[in-house]
């Protein structure tokens, strides 16, 4: 089984990168869990649509594509990214952290905005949380909330092993989501919300 070695040398990676970024997808998972459950594929990161060129002047030196419509194109340079892309990589030779997946998330204001959904919100303090290895990483319900659109085995995996860890107010808000976004998804009557 994996530890979470990988994360640690991110983490020192972008220690001095000025803006905020989070582990996502299942690594946000296990560090919210703080043990490694399962083999991860890669490592992927979300930092916000508006910091984009801070990412890249800070990642000086490396090479960067975009996903448009699931291929790879490069990335210009002076190129702004808007939605619908929302997934670019960056790789390298010179470092012990070779390649990068990142997510472009929206926010608007002192909130984290749903790319799907502008309409799910979540204020910003609620929506990045760090480790006992101090590494930052995405919301629970967040991560979740994107793997409910298609979720894989891993992703119901990912779901069952934290529902439980969630707190109310967390179940609550995801909950709520999934209902805008999913309506009748079967993840909605294992959220364990009183009252509700």
């Amino acid at each position: 089984m994996e530890c979470f070695s990988e994360l640690v040398k991110l983490s020192k990676l972008l220690n001095n990168f000025k803006q905020s970024w989070f582990v996502a997808g299942g690594w946000a998972i296990d560090l919210f869990i703080g043990d490694v459950t399962r083999v991860h594929k890669d490592i992927e990161i979300a930092i916000f649509r508006k910091d984009q060129s801070s990412l890249r002047e800070y990642l000086f030196g490396w090479e960067f594509t975009k996903v448009v419509n699931g291929k790879m194109q490069p990335w210009n340079k002076d190129e702004w990214l808007e939605l619908p892309i929302h997934e670019i990589h960056a790789h390298t030779k010179n470092t012990f952290f070779s390649e990068l997946e990142i997510l472009l998330d929206e926010s608007s204001h002192n909130e984290w905005r749903f790319r799907r959904n502008f309409d799910i919100a979540r204020p910003l303090s609620r929506i990045q949380l760090h480790s006992d290895i101090n590494v930052p990483f995405l919301a629970p319900e967040i991560v979740l909330l994107y793997k409910a659109k298609n979720p894989r085995s891993k992703d119901e995996d990912d779901f069952h092993r934290v529902r439980n860890l969630l707190d109310e107010e967390r179940q609550v808000w995801l909950k709520q989501a999934i209902m805008v976004c999913h309506p009748g998804h079967h993840w909605l009557t294992e959220l364990h919300v009183s009252g509700r």
